[in-house]
């Protein structure tokens, strides 16, 4: 709607602002005859409607002098829809509004009311662009083209990237020599080497002491490190460095 709304407004700049007729002689005055009315108003609501699709379209909201740039154009298309409101009231006497100075009224109008609903009205925050698409899962042991943290770098010695766990065996647990008598179970595996890893579906991760109540959530197509083992549990990290306790390791895939 901002972006019809300043393309109709800047047609309108090109038609009859004013027309009159006196004694038999008829003449019109165009927008562009008065550079502050062309430059200065016309103008200024469709630069201001460029400032607010441009807000729009930026990852994130950027701001110059302080200024939010949405804000900005906000206000230049409230002040365009102000001063053409006025300039349409007070036409003088013997002169008749051109079609310029009405279809530029009515746009700016448009203009100024879409842009000041904009962020009040949910309809109107639909995303411009859109949104990039998940990584796609990769395949058990594969090479992870990237993500959260993933540096691409060798992994530690004892636990290579892309291991395979053997059936019903935590991971990180290095398998025991045939005959060895199997070890007494521990908080934390010693042999335990840190990696990256994926959950298929979105699963919660919980507090460290043993608390219910998850902090954070583990989504798919991205890489989170493990860090410590305990039994069949993995203490994870998440994007901004929380660790916490992923209870349901099944069908992960590592990094």
């Amino acid at each position: 709607m901002v972006i019809g709304a300043a393309v109709l407004l800047f047609i309108a700049s090109f038609l009859k602002l004013y027309s009159y007729s006196v004694s038999g002689f008829s003449d019109s005055q165009s927008v562009w005859d008065n550079l502050g009315t062309g430059l200065g108003t016309y103008m200024g609501a469709v630069i201001g409607a460029a400032l607010v699709v441009l807000n729009r379209c930026l990852p994130q909201q950027r701001k110059v002098l302080g200024l939010d740039l949405g804000m900005v154009g906000t206000g230049f298309t409230i002040l365009s829809a102000w001063t053409l409101f006025w300039t349409l009231v007070d036409v003088p006497d013997h002169i008749d509004a051109g079609s310029g100075l009405i279809l530029g009224f009515i746009a700016a109008l448009v203009l100024a009311a879409t842009a000041v609903a904009t962020p009040l009205v949910p309809a109107l925050q639909a995303a411009l662009l859109p949104a990039p698409k998940p990584v796609s899962p990769q395949p058990y042991g594969a090479q992870p083209p990237g993500g959260y943290g993933y540096p691409g770098a060798q992994p530690q010695p004892g636990q290579p990237y892309g291991a395979q766990p053997q059936p019903g065996q935590p991971f990180g647990h290095q398998p025991a020599p045939q005959g060895a008598a199997p070890a007494a179970a521990q908080p934390a595996s010693a042999d335990f080497s840190p990696f990256w890893f994926a959950v298929p579906v979105t699963r919660p991760l919980f507090p460290e002491d043993g608390s219910q109540a998850p902090i954070a959530e583990l989504a798919p197509g991205t890489w989170y490190l493990a860090v410590e083992q305990r039994g069949a549990q993995l203490i994870a990290q998440t994007q901004d460095g929380r660790r916490g306790v992923l209870q349901d390791t099944s069908g992960i895939q590592r990094g």
